[in-house]
């Protein structure tokens, strides 16, 4: 899908809230799997626990054999539920929070659709009332509706005694009736006008809710969603921005393997004309432009001045996606080299590149030795070239920004020249997080002001990273958002024991 259709096939899918009515009182209602996420979430969840070693033998037995009662008709969905939660019996819920915590970040992040992004974005500027409503339960919906902004969970819970699972479910499940169970039950609390709401699903499984509002719509519908929905003249809509083919293989091969030509062409021209630096800008500048169009990348630039009107400079960007190298080479095409983790060293294609822009490659666990891998930095910026930094130090796991480190900081004050901030907005539409392939997309980039820094000095290095940064989350719009914490370390499972007293939550 290239840029253009992309942004239409966003329009399209909002195009039906034009005339929707504002206020809270509307509320929009979206199924999980397959409507918000490609593919289902229940598979990423279920495959992080076995690879952690937290199923035991006879609980993928339990799985296996409840799923294939379910598919041959001998069960229930609230059956399969009891049976594959009466395993979990002991077991902290704290662990399964942050078992979903870490899939969302690994697995389900990158499977949000674009198209019910915009979507979602949609509802909450007519001010309406957003929940996911889903059979899945609240390990696995929380991440995704934090991350979307989307404020009520309905969904099937777990029975919990002292922060300990029961091994039962709270009936009824979220699931068939039980999802228009739920959503009257919200519209009793928040005033909803069911007749003026929405819901989006892909299953035909949610009919009761279907029919309960007054605009339902089909999502990616199975079969015999799809028919009831023609039979009904409900609306139809199929994403395909998640979908990766031989276009976006061929993008990405040919992003990769023109490094190599790119970097020799470089060279030749460097030698021949005498200038090394001159056939370095030659190979990075090339490379950028072939790759952007190779992929289907457009870039919309704000603030293009501020990348030429100090130089050198230390650029600092948001890193999102492997996109974001491609980006930056295409905004600064000259004179300028970087910072990256000393594992690119090791990757066959990515390292040479590097290796030819005279990037300092820094070892993360080794401080003595980083701080001199950023010595040819510092002599880099006092010889004209610019330097550009992540200052996150490594890829975020949502879009939210990250931490920063103070090294580039550092050598910006050191040198003394300014900090130049590249805010990059959507870089995951090109590349999501735990994807391989680029896919064509339109990425939007705000270049600020400069930020002098000849007035800096050490102790006061804090507060200046600290400026900088919030120069980022207003541009990112997320300047009340709490600083991501670190990612935890995976806890143990507790020991089982019994349990004498059980309630729903």
């Amino acid at each position: 899908m290239n840029t253009q259709t992309r942004a239409r096939a966003h329009r399209q899918v909002t195009a039906h809230l034009a005339k929707s009515a504002r206020g809270s009182s509307v509320g929009a209602f979206f199924d999980l799997d397959r409507t918000l996420l490609e593919g289902f979430s229940a598979y990423p969840y279920l495959g992080e626990r076995l690879r952690r070693g937290a199923m035991p033998a006879r609980e993928v037995l339990a799985n296996l054999g409840a799923m294939l009662d379910y598919r041959l008709g001998r069960s229930g969905f609230s059956g399969v539920v009891g049976r594959t939660t009466q395993p979990l019996r002991g077991v902290a819920e704290s662990v399964l929070e942050e078992l979903g915590e870490d899939v969302f970040r690994k697995h389900l992040l990158g499977r949000i659709f674009p198209e019910a992004r915009a979507l979602v974005r949609a509802h909450r500027e007519r001010g309406h009332t957003l929940a996911i409503v889903s059979s899945a339960t609240r390990y696995q919906i929380e991440p995704v509706a934090r991350y979307l902004g989307i404020e009520h969970v309905l969904c099937t819970r777990l029975k919990v005694e002292d922060g300990v699972l029961t091994g039962e479910v709270v009936r009824p499940t979220c699931y068939g009736e039980g999802k228009a169970t739920a959503a009257r039950r919200l519209a009793a609390a928040a005033g909803l006008d069911l007749s003026a709401s929405h819901f989006y699903t892909d299953a035909v499984e949610d009919l009761p809710l279907l029919e309960l509002v007054g605009h339902p719509h089909a999502l990616n519908p199975d079969p015999k969603l799809a028919r009831l929905a023609r039979e009904r003249g409900w609306p139809v809509q199929r994403f395909a921005s998640r979908a990766a083919g031989a276009r976006e293989a061929v993008g990405t091969a040919l992003a990769y393997g023109s490094m190599i030509p790119a970097v020799l062409a470089g060279r030749v021209a460097g030698l021949l004309s005498g200038n090394a630096r001159s056939g370095l800008n030659l190979a990075i500048a090339s490379w950028a432009d072939f790759t952007t169009l190779a992929i289907g990348l457009e870039l919309q630039v704000k603030g293009r001045q501020h990348l030429w009107s100090h130089r050198p400079a230390v650029f600092v960007f948001n890193h999102q996606s492997q996109a974001d190298v491609v980006v930056v080479a295409k905004l600064l095409r000259e004179d300028f080299t970087g910072v990256a983790k000393i594992e690119v060293t090791r990757h066959p294609i990515v390292g040479p590149m590097f290796r030819a822009m005279q990037v300092a490659f820094v070892d993360r666990a080794n401080n003595k030795k980083a701080v001199e891998a950023l010595k040819p930095a510092v002599e880099a910026l006092r010889d004209g070239r610019s330097l550009v930094i992540a200052p996150e130090g490594t890829r975020s796991q949502t879009e939210r920004l990250g931490p920063f480190k103070k090294g580039a900081f550092h050598l910006a004050m050191q040198a003394g020249v300014p900090i130049v901030p590249i805010v990059i907005h959507n870089a995951l539409e090109s590349q999501p997080k735990g994807a391989t392939l680029f896919r064509p997309a339109t990425i939007r980039v705000e270049v600020l002001a400069p930020v002098p820094t000849e007035h800096w000095r050490a102790a006061t290095i804090d507060h200046h990273v600290a400026e900088v940064r919030g120069m980022f989350l207003r541009a990112l719009g997320q300047e009340d958002a709490p600083t991501p914490a670190a990612p935890r370390k995976q806890r143990r499972r507790v020991a089982r024991k019994p349990v004498a007293k059980r309630s729903a939550r």
